[in-house]
């Protein structure tokens, strides 16, 4: 959890330093930049997560990699990240900073899951719908699942709404059940 917060801070820093310079969505890019390279070249992350490995030689590589491709005042971030000795949070630094690049932008990330694939149109709308909902430009995150039979089911955040076929087909199921049935008497 500590790192989390620690990770939120240089987030909030980082977010607060690019009001000031080339703007919120150009440093998301960066971020981007760096957490995918440390996703996709696990060898690159265990050379800068590596104490054994002198700061001097990791900010030497941090500069000859994103010299030329991030703001100059990104790559200072960076490499004083490297100095505080926090370069193992730069993948929960870059989730952070999206999170608030999202308020920022008043974007929301929902997840949808639906029984069949939505060709394009369909998940415009869902999203549009999705969108005058939550009041936010929605980017979605479409899942196929055939078990739920039809309808949706939406993730937002903490939030789940389940429209699925499969969920009301419960509902109904357990309605039956506990319902009394009248007795009729007769003859």
């Amino acid at each position: 959890m500590r790192g989390q917060t620690v990770a939120r801070n240089y987030a909030e820093a980082l977010f607060d330093l690019s009001r000031k310079h080339e703007g919120p969505e150009v440093f998301g890019e960066s971020l981007e930049m760096v957490a995918r390279l440390l996703e996709e070249e696990p060898q690159v992350r265990t050379f800068l997560e590596t104490p054994a490995v002198e700061a001097s030689k990791k900010k030497e590589v941090l500069r000859s990699v994103f010299q030329e491709r991030v703001p100059h005042p990104f790559l200072n971030f960076l490499l004083l990240t490297v100095d505080k000795r926090r370069q193992h949070l730069f993948r929960e630094m870059a989730r952070q900073y999206m999170g608030l690049l999202d308020e920022h932008l008043n974007r929301a990330h929902v997840e949808v899951t639906v029984a069949r694939p939505l060709d394009e149109e369909g998940q415009e709308l869902v999203a549009r719908e999705l969108g005058r909902v939550l009041g936010k430009t929605v980017i979605t995150q479409v899942r196929v699942k055939p078990e739920i039979l039809g309808g949706l089911l939406v993730r937002y955040g903490d939030m789940i709404f389940d429209g699925s076929v499969r969920r009301q087909m419960e509902r109904l199921r357990r309605n039956l059940m506990t319902t009394e049935l009248p007795v009729s008497g007769g003859a």
